[in-house]
């Protein structure tokens, strides 16, 4: 790195935090409203949604570990970007209506409405864990090495000052802020994941001793097939791929991940909850499942394109070797550092910055607003709106730490994105069973859905702890892996669901409460048909959510078919 490069980061970072306290400022009026500050005043149109979505999704864990699976598997680990756009589809068309007439602030509040007390509170317990866990502490993890990597500054000690600014206007600025500096980081972003993948087809084109031209990808086809590495390329891989990811394990566990994440998780269902109308509401996910189209090219095909370069001797990545193999989490720092000239390096690592604190930021402030309503507001009713922005602030001070705390305990996992949708699979399934089961089918009952909860986490704690301290043992050796473990158990809780609910129906509607009069509760917040949802019409034709999913569906479609 370069004196042009540390500018350029610095006076990104400046800007960014300046960009996000103005926000904030403009708003202080106003800011002793609970819904200013955790919901934007119910002001985000349709655009900020999308990219808002995206840009709390994408932290440095996709630019560093998508790349580094990239480099030891090929395209496979795309499908977790690929397969969010059909999930997408399915918050926009059947939940977002849903969570927007109910008027809520949060899905634990959602699950109250719809159920009880008690799944609102083991919802509200796992958010905010998973919160810390897989959005804050594994994006700070990915930050830090590739940031020690670049600039020989000691992981904690980055962790600690990027964390510090982020949390400064986070914490100041609320949901508008989070959502305006979001919206710049994932253009920011978008355009230095370009570069990088610009520059690594343009050093693969030409001759090997004498690289550039854009023949990069007939370059990459031959040395994939001089190297028996065809497969790389392939999205969807047959039984016993020894990747350990079948397409039948995508197709079937995958929606049991997807839902909780895209449908049912705090920090990414917030920026829905903040539109103007049902109409962003619905418009927004959908948005953001155009954009969850680049990364797959942007950042998963750069590893491949590192691997091809590496075995072609176009890339130097013999710091990373130990032992003969390369330790591939540094791989994207290695092509910054080998593909980049001085000055661009500088705007990666403004864009790995922007991942960073755009996650980190919709974390803390979906933190901040789960335990300001559905821990404060639950015991303390009476509390007013700036008690509630105050306590939302401290909260988020206090998981700001504890997400440092446990980023040395994360750095044990061998691929650290497979080490977060391990953890994934075995939070989400009791969660998604009882999500779709009361969205989709009014049958669905209270003692049965917090039964379910309460038992599938149990159950997902035991046998993920089970699989850490016995490696070897037969539950890891299940075909297609922590994706099929995850249907298994989604499965699992679906049958006890409707088990349980037919065994202990809810009282009549009429005897339903827990929430203010006029408000719907219970089965009324369950489609009367599956496709119920469907029927509901669009502002306009060309912004209609359907054709718009239609659309979306199908260029999908195309793309599995020129990548199976």
């Amino acid at each position: 790195m370069g004196g042009v490069d540390l500018i350029v980061a610095a006076v990104y970072l400046v800007g960014i935090v300046a960009i996000g306290l103005l926000a904030g400022w403009r708003h202080k009026k106003r800011q002793g409203a609970a819904s200013e500050y955790f919901l934007a005043g119910k002001s985000l149109g349709w655009a900020s949604i999308g990219l808002a979505l995206f840009a709390t999704n994408i932290s440095t864990l996709h630019l560093v570990s998508l790349a580094q699976n990239g480099f030891d598997t090929g395209l496979l680990n795309g499908n977790f970007e690929w397969m969010a756009g059909f999930t997408l589809v399915l918050l926009g068309l059947f939940f977002a209506p849903f969570y927007i007439r109910s008027g809520i602030a949060t899905l634990p509040d959602f699950l109250e409405r719809r159920y009880n007390r008690i799944c609102r509170d083991v919802l509200a317990f796992v958010s905010v864990l998973t919160a810390v866990v897989i959005h804050i502490a594994f994006a700070l993890l990915t930050g830090g090495i590739i940031l020690e990597e670049l600039l020989g500054i000691p992981m904690m000690a980055s962790i600690v000052v990027l964390c510090a600014l982020t949390g400064l206007y986070t914490i100041v600025g609320g949901l508008l802020a989070v959502v305006v500096t979001e919206s710049i980081q994932t253009v920011v972003l978008l355009v230095g994941a370009a570069i990088i993948t610009g520059l690594a087809f343009w050093n693969l084109g030409g001759p090997a001793d004498a690289p550039g031209g854009w023949d990069g990808w007939e370059n990459l086809l031959s040395i994939l097939e001089r190297e028996g590495e065809e497969d790389k390329l392939s999205m969807l891989r047959p039984h016993g791929d020894p990747d350990g990811m079948p397409w039948y394990a995508i197709l079937l566990g995958y929606p049991v991940l997807g839902i909780w994440y895209w449908c049912a998780d705090q920090t990414i269902v917030q920026r829905v909850l903040g539109a103007k109308d049902e109409d962003h509401a619905r418009q927004g996910p959908i948005f953001a499942g155009v954009l969850k189209i680049l990364p797959v090219f942007l950042f998963v095909l750069p590893g491949l394109l590192a691997y091809a370069l590496y075995q072609d001797g176009r890339l130097d990545l013999s710091m990373l070797v130990v032992d003969g193999e390369v330790q591939s989490k540094g791989v994207y720092a290695g092509m910054i550092t080998e593909l980049l000239p001085l000055g661009l390096r500088g705007v990666i690592v403004a864009a790995l910055m922007a991942a960073l604190m755009s996650t980190v930021s919709g974390a803390l402030n979906s933190i901040s607003t789960l335990v300001s309503y559905d821990v404060v507001k639950r015991f303390r009713p009476n509390t007013d709106d700036r008690a509630l922005v105050r306590a939302g602030r401290v909260s988020a001070a206090a998981a700001l730490v504890l997400a440092i705390a446990l980023v040395p305990a994360l750095n044990l996992f061998e691929s650290i994105f497979n080490g977060m949708a391990s953890i994934i699979s075995h939070i989400a399934p009791p969660i998604t069973a009882v999500l779709v089961l009361g969205v989709f089918w009014k049958g669905a009952s209270s003692r049965a859905a917090a039964t379910t909860l309460i038992g599938g986490s149990l159950l997902g704690v035991t046998v993920f702890a089970t699989n850490a301290l016995f490696p070897e043992g037969p539950l890891n050796q299940l075909p297609g892996g922590f994706m099929m473990m995850a249907f298994d158990l989604c499965v699992l809780c679906m049958i006890v669901h409707a088990a349980l609910s037919l065994l202990w129906p809810d009282p009549p509607p009429a005897t339903a409460g827990g929430a203010d009069a006029g408000t719907p509760v219970g089965a009324d917040l369950a489609w009367d048909t599956p496709l119920a949802a469907l029927k509901i019409p669009g502002r306009t034709r060309l912004g209609d959510p359907r054709l718009l999913s239609a659309g979306l569906l199908a260029v999908m479609v195309v793309l599995y078919a020129l990548f199976r």
